[in-house]
């Protein structure tokens, strides 16, 4: 269509070929650099005026035709790999649906990323979702209230456990009540940020209530009283209890100690020598060296005295 623009102000208003050919481009874009007879439409002539309404229309209809076969193009390309990603997740076994994915939901898929399990993520944000799919991560999108369908999507029959972090609490009751219905027997695992809904989270059919706030909080105080803390264990059965690690210094009071009297104190996890964690921590005759790090399980009170025992003299 330029070219044959280029032709009609070449032959009808006799202008240069480079002229004629932007004064085509120009008119065809709508840009207005050049107007035909100096847009006297009364006294144009009536075979220029007819060949220009033709090359208006045309090229009008084919740029139409152009946009439109590209978002088609697109829509269909998208709607191919949502559809083709269905049809992957379907044969997935013993993967983990994660439900929410903010800062906490994130961090589970990332490190399940690098365990190499199989996941499929759930989230309700168009945004979220989108990202999700630009990075060839399994999604699916929940409409609102519809937490059965996504789980149906994701699917569910197969999954091995269920992770439900959302960030809203109310969300994450509702996502467990469904996939207990679903699944009676699927491992559920939700975290609660009111720790005043932990009886609530178990009612609704979760395995693992994790109390976000008060996980952190509790490590948070525990730092202010000994710098060695690495974890907090929260057991129904035998309470709070939190892991250290101690690294035994020169001089410190614990070289040449056995294991058998800091288990008098706390309970040994493990003994790291030389970056290598001991096999034989149950073997009488192992005494702890200069260099070691210890990894044990307690009650605050008792791991500040290890800690006061492993610093140097």
């Amino acid at each position: 269509m330029f070219v044959f623009g280029a032709f009609i102000f070449a032959q009808y208003d006799h202008l240069p070929p480079l002229d004629a050919l932007l004064a085509s481009i120009s008119t065809i874009t709508t840009i207005g650099l050049y107007v035909p007879n100096g847009g006297n439409f009364l006294t144009l002539n009536r075979t220029e005026a007819a060949l220009l309404i033709i090359m208006i229309i045309i090229s009008v209809g084919a740029g139409a035709s152009i946009v439109q076969s590209t978002v088609n193009s697109v829509v269909n390309g998208d709607m191919a790999k949502n559809e083709a990603d269905k049809r992957l997740i379907s044969r997935l076994k013993s993967h983990v649906i994660i439900y929410g994915y903010t800062h906490m939901g994130r961090y589970v898929a990332d490190k399940l990323e690098e365990l190499g399990f199989d996941y499929v993520v759930i989230s309700r944000n168009p945004a979220v979702y989108q990202e999700l799919v630009n990075k060839d991560i399994f999604a699916i999108i929940e409409h609102e209230t519809q937490p059965i369908e996504a789980l149906t999507a994701a699917g569910v029959e197969k999954a091995s456990m269920i992770i439900v972090s959302h960030s809203d609490d109310s969300d994450n009751m509702l996502f467990v009540l469904s996939a207990r219905k679903l699944r009676p027997d699927v491992k559920i695992v939700t975290v609660v940020h009111d720790s005043n809904l932990v009886g609530m989270a178990k009612n609704a059919g979760a395995d693992v209530i994790i109390p976000a706030s008060v996980t952190v909080g509790h490590l948070l105080a525990l730092s202010a009283v000994t710098k060695d803390i690495v974890g907090v264990v929260f057991s129904e059965k035998v309470g709070t209890k939190e892991i250290a690690e101690f690294s035994i210094f020169k001089s410190s009071k614990l070289i040449g100690k056995g294991l058998q009297e800091i288990a008098k104190l706390a309970v040994i996890i493990g003994v790291v020598r030389n970056e290598q964690v001991l096999q034989n921590v149950f073997d009488p005759n192992l005494r702890l060296q200069e260099g070691d790090t210890l990894l044990v399980l307690g009650d605050p009170s008792n791991l500040q005295l290890l800690e006061k025992e492993a610093e140097a003299t």
